[in-house]
């Protein structure tokens, strides 16, 4: 899809009304990294995603973040009946028992896998290198994979919750650990490098 005001061809998904949407797809959606902040948000709101539009998720995420701390993961462990009643009241985020407790419980498991080891260190153990593939168009890519299904079976162990591994690929997705921009897509190029850069700098080693 190209944009008609900057000419650039984009994924169909993010669409060209929603600027905020255009936003995410252009910078950060298949962007590596292992930043702890980053990537417990991004699985928090993966989870309160499931069954509603990403969209929905980007437009109150600053509201998110100040409804659960900026995501600090020991203060969102701490969380009591009152906080969830706080939660459930704030009309900014999606009021959602089930996946307001499960933030809470994956809080907890957080805190609990920092004893060993970080967040990063553990998904990108899981997932391997990252992976650019090489879809033409959007019905192509997979809802899940053997990765996002190791994935998600780790992180429930762990006491994770909300992550089944439909969730967990597009966890994946976001995170950069696959590239699932089109080849056609303006970003398609950058996110491989970018991908090829983060490996550089992680020391990880291409499969042969």
């Amino acid at each position: 899809m190209t944009d008609s005001e900057g000419g650039l061809v984009r994924c169909t998904w993010p669409g060209l009304s929603d600027p905020v949407y255009a936003a995410y797809h252009d910078t950060e959606w298949g962007v590596p990294h292992a930043d702890e902040t980053r990537l417990f948000e991004k699985l928090i709101l993966e989870g309160f995603q499931a069954g509603l539009s990403w969209l929905t998720i980007l437009k109150k995420r600053e509201n998110f973040r100040a409804a659960f701390d900026r995501f600090d993961p020991e203060k969102i462990a701490s969380y009591g009946e009152r906080d969830v009643a706080r939660l459930m009241n704030d009309p900014g985020i999606v009021r959602n028992r089930l996946k307001i407790e499960a933030a809470i419980g994956s809080a907890q498991a957080y805190t609990k896998l920092r004893e060993e080891t970080t967040l990063g260190a553990l998904v990108w153990s899981l997932v391997g290198i990252p992976v650019s593939n090489a879809y033409m168009q959007h019905g192509e890519v997979p809802a899940q994979t053997a990765h996002s299904l190791k994935l998600s079976k780790v992180l429930k162990k762990r006491g994770f919750r909300f992550v089944g591994p439909t969730t967990m690929y597009a966890f994946m997705q976001s995170a950069g650990m696959v590239n699932d921009h089109l080849t056609s897509c303006h970003r398609h190029g950058p996110c491989r490098e970018l991908q090829q850069r983060f490996m550089r700098l992680a020391g990880m080693e291409a499969a042969s």
